[in-house]
């Protein structure tokens, strides 16, 4: 094979090139694909069949990326690789979804993709590279498959689109949004935006179709020189007999079930029923006795057909909606006492149950990839018990679909957060999924907004969401609001959009057919904004501005400045001085120094009087004791005229004997030892620095 790269620029300023036949010869596919200097190698192994008895396509990807990529060592103990991060699992559910369309139905080989990041240059990421070159190996072998496709990144800046955006780019940019398309339609939508209109967003997603078309002829062109002969496939053949036993059995009974508007719960037994009775009848029959599974899957596409043509033909669903009906909404918040705010979201059968938790800096987490460095101070994770669908399972911990739809409604969000510099809490909404039965992502995005709202973060503006179907027949289509989980598992299409009343936060759309027309994605977004607007009425109804006021339980902030000479002072050798502060008030300190060189100093605790006493005592090491105020200080020694007691770290003043009590007082020890706590009041900061001190300025005469 011919090893040199192959380049193509597919917009303005921005080139790709493909290198293949030097590397990971022995896979059905593989390339290497640069953009700047980050490459990113892609390799597919699909089986040569199915294995017996196999009824779905067992397809993986994984993304992955290599700390030496950027001459980085990982962090960590082991300093190597383990786990995937976030950042990887959701680049790998991003290729999956825009790739998974794009196979012959009935094709179930076992087939893996691997996309390891060995060369990064900071600017240029690796997940939209990772998905162009899982296509193009794929194109170039011999496994079946119905692309090319591609993706591309799409932002803008003043009001100019940008192909993928470098990271520099996009800090400046309103939308970051991923496309996903095959030459002629759109596969996969999924990105953030500031409000953004619906208008614009389909503006977005057709420039970056425009890219998506040259880079899939660019692979096409790939193929010609370096692809093989593809495999044949055909899928098994249908046994017409049975499924004529399997409709006969049925007769109109489905057509029936359907008319009633059953609940989840109602339409899943009465199909379940009909399936077992007529599993039960033709097993009965001399030659069918071990067609029990078989049977099973062809009444479930016998299900699937019927909820689809009811929809097209009648545009009745499953309960009986109208194909623009939003399910009944009901709200509550401040349900959990002791969490800093809470939100239970309903809407039909799929249920949130969200908590919010305000935090200190020490809570931020801290993301360290090949891409990124730095604290996240807001973060949303969603949870999806088995109980929520009335199943038992194994609770552990989050898979990629968990990771996937927290993602999303932190996306979501995001965009109305508060900057910390403005806040100043760390933020961490957690949403547990207490029904399913629908769009659980998009309740999160509700229910999280509220408990925000709730817990007393000042949001400017409330966030919904939504999640849209589409149902494709020969003649017609059927765009349908607020899906259920039987039309997301029969439908064609799964796009969700969250907002505010005056834009598009965020969104995510997948096609389960080869692609979608720009006049169908517009339908559903026009379709979607009327109905995210009818659950923002319904939300208001409960909650529609942030309360005044935090949680008393939430932590208190107290900040100050000072001099940038006093940074080492307060810190103390070896931070002695600071972790005595935080040990004696029960608060946490953390001091910066800002562009102008001074100390930029936050206090948290769980209550103000703390964080305020920590105040005077950094104040005082600082040298910006305040007369007249009161500090807690501790007796260092006694002499014959009065008690030293030092009220900071490092910060002595004279207790004078006539300053004990009102009384008289012979001597000093009849009233103080070494090692006292006492309160005393700051009466003067004399000449040289010495400090006056008085008890009983603060001691009513009667308590003599």
């Amino acid at each position: 094979m011919k090893e040199d790269f192959r380049s193509v620029e597919f917009a303005p300023g921005k080139t790709i090139s493909v290198e293949t036949g030097r590397l990971a010869k022995l896979a059905d596919g593989a390339v290497m694909v640069r953009m700047g200097d980050t490459m990113v190698l892609c390799t597919v192994v699909s089986a040569k069949e199915a294995k017996p008895g196999q009824d779905f396509f067992p397809m993986v990807v994984d993304l992955r990326e290599s700390f030496t990529a950027a001459g980085k060592f990982p962090g960590g103990f082991m300093k190597r690789e383990g786990r995937p991060s976030d950042g990887e699992t959701l680049a790998s559910r991003l290729i999956d979804r825009s790739l998974r369309p794009l196979f012959p139905q009935g094709y179930y080989n076992e087939t893996q993709y691997i996309c390891q990041v060995y060369s990064s240059d900071g600017q240029h990421e690796a997940d939209v590279l990772g998905a162009f070159g899982a296509s193009a190996a794929t194109h170039i072998s011999a496994i079946p498959f119905d692309g090319p496709m591609s993706q591309v990144k799409v932002g803008r800046i003043d009001g100019d689109f940008v192909i993928n955006p470098t990271i520099d780019e996009l800090e400046k940019s309103d939308i970051d949004i991923i496309v996903a398309g095959t030459a002629d339609s759109v596969i996969m939508i999924e990105g953030e935006m500031k409000e953004i209109s619906e208008k614009e967003v389909l503006e977005a997603v057709k420039e970056g179709h425009k890219a998506i078309a040259k880079l899939c002829e660019f692979q096409e062109e790939l193929r010609k020189e370096f692809g093989v002969e593809k495999r044949e496939f055909t899928p098994v053949e249908k046994n017409s007999d049975l499924e004529d036993k399997v409709s006969a059995q049925a007769g109109n009974r489905l057509e029936e079930i359907l008319s009633q508007g059953l609940s989840k719960e109602e339409f899943g037994s009465a199909t379940s029923e009909l399936k077992k009775e007529i599993i039960e009848t033709i097993t009965e029959e001399e030659g069918y006795e071990e067609t029990s599974g078989e049977i099973a899957s062809i009444f479930g596409n016998m299900v699937k057909d019927a909820v689809r043509n009811n929809i097209l033909k009648n545009k009745k669903r499953i309960d009986g909606r109208s194909p623009e009906d939003i399910r009944d909404i009901w709200t509550q918040v401040g349900y959990l006492p002791r969490a800093h705010g809470s939100a239970i979201f309903s809407r039909g059968e799929t249920q949130a149950l969200v908590s919010v938790a305000l935090g200190t800096k020490r809570d931020a987490q801290s993301i360290d990839t090949l891409f990124y460095e730095e604290d996240q101070t807001f973060m949303l994770h969603y949870n999806f018990p088995p109980y929520c669908v009335g199943e038992a399972g194994f609770m552990r911990g989050p898979g990629r679909r968990e990771i996937g739809h927290g993602y999303l409604a932190q996306r979501a969000l995001k965009m109305v957060m508060p900057d910390f510099e403005e806040f100043g809490y760390v933020i961490r909404v957690r949403s547990d999924i207490t029904e399913s039965n629908g769009s659980s992502s998009m309740a999160s995005v509700c229910g999280g907004s509220m408990a925000l709202m709730d817990a007393g973060v000042p949001l400017p503006k409330p966030v919904a969401g939504i999640a849209m179907g589409m149902i494709v027949g020969e003649n017609n289509s059927v765009v349908l609001s607020d899906i259920q989980g039987e039309e997301d598992f029969m439908g064609d299409m799964d796009f969700k959009t969250a907002g505010t009343a005056d834009g598009i936060t965020a969104t995510q759309m997948d096609m389960k057919v080869q692609g979608i027309s720009f006049e169908i994605i517009e339908e559903a977004l026009e379709q979607a904004h009327k109905g995210r607007l009818h659950i923002l009425e319904k939300m208001a109804e409960t909650i529609s501005t942030s309360r005044e006021t935090l949680s008393k339980y939430a932590p208190q902030f107290v900040r100050m400045t000072i001099d940038g000479d006093s940074i080492g002072a307060v810190i103390g050798p070896g931070g002695k001085v600071i972790q005595t502060l935080q040990k004696e008030t029960d608060t946490e300190i953390w001091i910066e120094e800002d562009d102008q060189g001074k100390g930029q100093i936050t206090i948290s605790a769980d209550s103000l009087e703390k964080a305020e006493n920590a105040k005077k005592r950094v104040q005082a090491i600082a040298g910006q004791l305040d007369e007249g105020t009161t500090y807690k200080g501790i007796v260092k020694a006694i002499k014959e005229y009065g008690a030293f007691v030092e009220i900071v770290p490092g910060k002595e003043g004279l207790l004078h004997i006539s300053e004990i009590n009102h009384g008289h007082v012979k001597r000093v020890e009849d009233v103080l030892s070494v090692g006292d706590e006492i309160d005393v009041k700051l009466l003067k900061v004399e000449h040289g620095g010495k400090l006056r001190l008085s008890r009983k300025a603060l001691l009513p005469k009667e308590d003599e």
